[in-house]
This record gives structure tokens, C-alpha cells and sequence, in this order.
């Protein structure tokens, strides 16, 4: 991508596709190049270069959200080698907040598409499902800073979020009754009433942390 001076088209196309204003456009290419190192793509490793990264507890689970090629709207599954800035843009655009002008079905969709950014980085083999295995990994990522909580006390907490899980999308489970784990229809029902967007930020992307990262 050039200036957006010199392709204003090609800008505005990404306008159109993302949503961005052409000024944050702009901010959001300067940051895509400052974390590519000036490349064209951006690979795994290139996150390696932002700070705010280092110490989150599910950096793994954040970076791999970005090459997921279900989040990337691409036809095939699993991952990505490498990302270039129409990619990077699309990812970026999750997070974007609700725009007023927004009427009650563009809004449901625009959180619906939130929510399955969210659930695809819990549903890591892709099979539709967040099973009792996916969700202990995840509250065990989460909690692993955590010196004085055991892995043990981590798997507790993800059990009973699952069966609390089951109650709220199954209703009485019969005794013999097994919960194969959370679609996405779950999940969209665990979510209703809450302000995705307050769930969802991005602070690694400002400026300034890696401006002095060399």
C-alpha cells in the first residue's frame, strides 16, 4: 500500500470493506509497518516486537487470532504463514466500536460478528464446539500469572463455568446426560446483556509502546 495520497482508491476500498475513516487507516498502516519491521507481511514472530504483548497471559491465543483464517473470512480453515495489511485491517476491524447511525439489525450483526471473533479464538480445533478441554486451557492461560492458584483450583473454575455453561444453554440435564461443549448459538445466548465492547480492546496497537523497541 502506498501513501494515501498517491492511492486513493485502493484507501477508500479499504474504507468501504473495514469501516475505518481514512485516518485511521493511515494511523493503522504506520503501526503495520512499524510491527512488520517495513515488510509487506507481517509473520508470527513479528508480534515478538510489541511490548503490551509480552506478559498477557493468552498472548499465544491474541497473535493466533490474527492468522485464523476463519477470522480472516477465507474460504479454508487453520492458519495463515503471514498476514498483509488489507488481512491486518480486517482483524483490526473487530474491534471496532458501534457507530451510532448503526439500525438494530446492522448492530446485531456487527456483535455477532464480535462474538465469533471471541469464540474462534476458544474454539481452537475448529470443530464448531468450545469443549471442557479448550475452556480449562484457556481459564489456565489466564490464570497462570497467578502464584498462588493451582492448576488444580484453574480446572475447578473452568468446570464449573462449563456446567454453569449447561444450565443456561440446556436447561435440567438429565443424569446420563452429557454436554458436549459450547456452540456458537451458546455462546451467543452466555453474551446476551453484555457490552461486548467493553470487552474488547486493543491498547497493544497505539503508537508510542513500540516506537522505542528496536
Amino acid at each position: 500500500m502506498g501513501s494515501a495520497h498517491s492511492m486513493p482508491e485502493e484507501i477508500q476500498e479499504l474504507a468501504d470493506k473495514t469501516g475505518f475513516t481514512l485516518e485511521q487507516i493511515e494511523h493503522l498502516h504506520r503501526r503495520f509497518k512499524q510491527i512488520s519491521g517495513d515488510q509487506p507481511t507481517i509473520r508470527k514472530e513479528s508480534f515478538d516486537r510489541i511490548p503490551d504483548l509480552e506478559f498477557n497471559p493468552i498472548r499465544s491465543k491474541i497473535v493466533r487470532a490474527f492468522f485464523d483464517k476463519r477470522n480472516l473470512r477465507q474460504a479454508s480453515d487453520g492458519l495463515a504463514d503471514e498476514i498483509n495489511f488489507e488481512d491486518f485491517l480486517t482483524i483490526m476491524s473487530y474491534f471496532r466500536p458501534m457507530e451510532m447511525n448503526m439500525d438494530e439489525e446492522q448492530q446485531e450483526h456487527f456483535r455477532k460478528e464480535k462474538l465469533k471473533f471471541l469464540f474462534h479464538m476458544y474454539d481452537s480445533d475448529n470443530d464448531g464446539k468450545i469443549t471442557l478441554q479448550e475452556y480449562r486451557k484457556v481459564v489456565e492461560e489466564l490464570l497462570s500469572r497467578n502464584p498462588h492458584l493451582e492448576k488444580e483450583s484453574a480446572r475447578s473454575i473452568a468446570d464449573g463455568a462449563m456446567m454453569e455453561a449447561a444450565s443456561i444453554c440446556v436447561g435440567q440435564m438429565e443424569p446420563d446426560q452429557v454436554y458436549e461443549g459450547i456452540t456458537f448459538e451458546d455462546f451467543l445466548k452466555m453474551w446476551q446483556g453484555i457490552d461486548i465492547d467493553t470487552k474488547m480492546h486493543v491498547r497493544f496497537l497505539t503508537m508510542e509502546p513500540i516506537a522505542h523497541c528496536h
